[in-house]
């Protein structure tokens, strides 16, 4: 690998921080995912590491790191930010051509986003207000289950009651679930209620249709969640490879482009 000739993106995550890494072409060459935890610096700093150990190449070979996510102003690391949004859309673009939907589920909240025919990107929406429809929504459910978030998968697939949580509220959802608990609901029939709020929660954001790509940490390892939504929608839902790291692909893709991108003529 020639000097300075590869291109690093970090996704500063609420629950993980994703790393990927291209190529002077915008092949992928390498990913990590590390828990973001408290310190958002270092995080990024164990991402890259184990980014560039992966991929077998040396802090010299990269030409620059970009950032993305809740924490892209907060890594030094990072010469250059773009926002999620901008940075999901260019990475699932990597796999599937436009137009298409891009529908991410991350941690903390969930996007919707509208790329058009020419990788445009012409309209998103976000689920900001609440939890539902989240990770976090998730991983109080399985706290609620007395489950692992990681077990929850194998357990939905259990089930043999279709149940629906009424409760918008993360809050109120866990209450709710406590009390389908005492009337002696099966946990199987709850985790697979939860999944079922979660593809709600994200379909009640805007219409979906169309070439429709799914991605994110929740899709990544909960692919209950696709299956909903392919249901939900009545269309294929493509999971591209590296799903929860499309957001650092797609800001690793952004800082290739801007080095490839004309310097500006004098005076202008």
């Amino acid at each position: 690998m020639t000097r300075a000739s590869c291109y690093a993106g970090l996704d500063s995550g609420s629950w993980n921080t994703k790393a990927a890494l291209v190529d002077g072409q915008g092949r992928l060459l390498a990913t990590a995912v590390v828990r973001t935890g408290a310190d958002v610096p270092g995080a990024a700093e164990r991402a890259f590491g184990e980014l560039l150990a992966r991929a077998g190449v040396e802090r010299g070979a990269v030409a620059a790191v970009w950032a993305t996510g809740f924490g892209r102003h907060a890594v030094p690391l990072a010469t250059g930010v773009r926002t999620e949004l901008d940075s999901h859309a260019r990475g699932a673009l990597q796999f599937v051509p436009g137009p298409l939907t891009v529908i991410d589920i991350g941690g903390q909240d969930a996007k919707i986003i509208l790329v058009d025919a020419q990788g445009r990107r012409v309209g998103h929406k976000m689920n900001r207000k609440c939890a539902s429809g989240t990770g976090s929504f998730l991983e109080e459910m399985a706290l609620r289950l007395d489950s692992r978030i990681a077990e929850m998968p194998a357990l939905a697939s259990g089930f043999t009651e279709e149940l629906d949580l009424g409760s918008f509220c993360t809050v109120f959802s866990g209450t709710e679930v406590l009390g389908l608990i005492r009337q002696g609901k099966r946990p199987a029939d709850l985790a697979r209620a939860a999944y079922r709020s979660v593809v709600k929660r994200v379909l009640e954001m805007e219409r979906v249709e169309g070439t429709v790509v799914a991605t994110g940490g929740v899709v990544a390892h909960h692919p209950m969640v696709v299956q909903l939504l392919e249901a939900a929608i009545g269309a294929p839902v493509t999971v591209p490879a590296h799903a929860q790291e499309i957001g650092a692909l797609g800001v690793a893709i952004s800082a290739l482009a801007a080095a490839r991108a004309p310097a500006p003529a004098d005076g202008a």
